[in-house]
């Protein structure tokens, strides 16, 4: 889709710096050439150069123009999602990608048309169908350039229901439909930890969390306004780097300006974390946040020696005090790349059960919902394997005895933060006494425990 407006607009903001987006079919072939999805296999230093290593999803696009620059793109599931975002001002020297407003809106859209896509991936028929309908949705989505509702999935597909003009002159662009019947606010906070242990002395373990608050408001009227509030326990970590909705209409600016760049000091804002806003009629995340938590929720240690045709692996998990101990799922999946299928296996586990996947490169060690009353649980084996095949996982850093553990688990009705969401101090300036549920979750997400016999990627080394 191209907006000739946002394009002129370019033009203008841009000046001498401008640099035109090519026709439909060149801009195409510059994009997969980027993204290293055309000749890969060769060495082109415009492109593969150490100084171009690209940390984020926006790049540089090569035009006959000139280069084309921010062009947001990535990769996922065997589609490319893609989009130009305007930058008001001048290209050089290249603005910092963070004041560039139009990057944020851009990947919203991005991961809205995402999010409707992908449930369909599988089959081709429907997924074709959908994207035949996009044009449509983008009319309502994105009119003249600008995303009004990046909510793709929650749009009408046919142009029947879309209001040209809303009847109301209050309400605002992002409720797209009003409601009738009894007022309910449904309020899930979905927090994920993502963490690399190595337990070797000269590296730091690392761990990070990032928390999402969705809401689904079921409210009558064109424009109400609800204020929620999020709150923490006594001594808790501070909520950081928090990015609301563009529906909330006014906070604390304290509460923006704590980051997790920076040291905490005593003047960091503690909360309670409250949002006035007025809701969209589909579901969206009103915020997002991290914290720093002082430890992770399970503690690993992974060995894994090679003695001759056979190798030994020993893991022991721990789970942290402080955590409930109540998981809907928890499992250790312990692969083996660049080697064949599993020949013989023995082992002894503490708790739980161990499971060989079908393709006999995998372990699954399935711990179940509860840790024992000790909160350890240990595994120890001794693996040898048959001839390599084509089927089998490959990987160019796991080589050698570089090899992990990966941790999947949820925990339901709990978060690493401590962050909740009082449900008293939810208001509504609505007539009717609101239907009011709040759920919380843990998650992992990338939860790595490398073995501490080899040398494994670094997220961070001291010098």
């Amino acid at each position: 889709r191209r907006y000739p407006t946002v394009e002129l607009r370019a033009e203008t903001f841009n000046g001498s710096t401008h640099v035109a987006v090519p026709s439909d079919s060149a801009f195409l072939k510059a994009l997969l050439f980027e993204l290293r999805l055309v000749d890969d296999h060769v060495f082109v230093e415009q492109r593969d150069t150490c100084s171009r290593i690209n940390h984020s999803s926006v790049c540089s696009v090569s035009t006959a123009a000139g280069e084309l620059w921010p062009v947001l793109a990535f990769h996922k599931s065997g589609l490319i999602y893609a989009c130009v975002p305007l930058v008001e001002g001048t290209l050089e020297p290249k603005p910092p990608l963070l004041t560039i407003s139009g990057l944020s809106q851009g990947l919203a859209l991005l991961l809205g048309i995402m999010d409707y896509i992908s449930p369909s991936r599988k089959n081709e028929a429907e997924m074709n169908a959908k994207i035949g309908q996009l044009r449509n949705l983008l009319i309502q989505a994105c009119p003249l350039g600008t995303p009004l509702n990046t909510n793709i999935r929650s749009l009408n597909s046919s142009f029947e229901d879309i209001q040209e003009m809303p009847a109301d002159k209050d309400q605002p662009a992002w409720r797209s439909s009003t409601y009738k019947g009894k007022p309910q606010v449904n309020v899930c906070i979905t927090e994920k930890v993502k963490c690399m242990q190595y337990d070797q002395r000269d590296v730091v373990d690392t761990w990070q969390v990032y928390g999402a608050v969705n809401c689904k408001c079921d409210i009558e009227g064109s424009a109400p306004n609800v204020t929620l509030s999020l709150n923490l326990p006594t001594n808790a970590p501070p909520l950081q780097d928090i990015v609301v909705h563009h529906c909330v209409t006014s906070v604390d600016p304290a509460m923006l300006m704590s980051t997790s760049a920076e040291p905490l000091h005593d003047s960091v804002y503690n909360g309670p974390y409250k949002f006035p806003f007025i809701p969209p009629s589909d579901s969206f995340n009103l915020c997002y946040y991290t914290s720093q938590v002082p430890v992770p929720p399970i503690l690993g240690c992974y060995q894994l020696v090679e003695e001759g045709s056979q190798i030994k692996i020993t893991v022991n998990l721990k789970l942290h005090e402080s955590i409930k101990n109540s998981f809907e799922y928890c499992e250790a999946r312990i692969p083996f790349f660049n080697r064949g299928p599993i020949a013989q296996l023995e082992y002894k586990v503490s708790y739980g059960q161990l499971d060989l996947s079908r393709e006999k490169s995998l372990l699954v060690w399935v711990i179940g919902q509860k840790f024992p009353k000790s909160l350890e649980v240990s595994l120890t084996g001794t693996v040898s394997f048959g001839t390599a095949g084509k089927e089998h996982p490959t990987d160019y850093v796991c080589t050698g005895n570089t090899a992990y553990v990966k941790l999947y688990f949820r925990i339901p009705d709990f978060t690493l933060t401590g962050c909740y969401v009082d449900q008293h101090s939810v208001q509504l300036f609505v007539p009717g006494k609101p239907k009011m549920t709040a759920s919380r979750e843990l998650i992992s997400s990338d939860y790595y425990i490398w073995n501490s016999k080899a040398p494994a990627p670094m997220v961070y080394k001291p010098l």
